[in-house]
């Protein structure tokens, strides 16, 4: 079985951006976590600044019958990109919205998800915690 995390644009600074808002965690910490954690499960990883990519990487596995589902964080594209959203709304794959942050206590342009209505659920606010719980969220579905 396969998950796939897609972490959208800045996400590949994780341990070094803003460590007061995201951690000094790197996303190679992370995944080694989730790989110890879950070894019956191949965790695959991908990560773009652009947002076509993203919606690339969605139609290519999003019709997958090797996968579970897809966690996504798809950072400041979460607020602003409505052609993510109908990427999510075209495939079969439960996608999972997650954010290290919680985006309600922060700006209030993060307040509101262009993606949320289309995927199974959002987790926000854990840190990097929040991607095993998007992985245990598809697991048990």
């Amino acid at each position: 079985m396969k998950i796939l995390i897609i972490n959208g644009p800045n996400l590949n600074l994780l341990g070094k951006r803003e460590p007061e808002i995201y951690g000094h965690a790197s996303m190679e910490d992370c995944l080694d976590d989730l790989r110890k954690a879950y070894p019956d499960v191949e965790i695959e990883y991908y990560q773009s600044n652009h947002e076509g990519c993203i919606i690339d990487r969605l139609h290519k596995t999003g019709f997958s019958t090797d996968h579970k589902g897809i966690v996504l964080n798809a950072g400041a594209y979460t607020h602003t990109s409505l052609a993510i959203a109908d990427a999510i709304s075209a495939i079969k794959l439960p996608v999972v919205e997650v954010h290290i942050s919680n985006v309600h206590s922060r700006e209030e342009i993060r307040h509101k998800s262009l993606i949320s209505p289309v995927c199974r659920g959002v987790i926000a606010g854990f840190g990097l915690d929040s991607y095993r719980l998007g992985i245990e969220a598809l697991l048990k579905s």
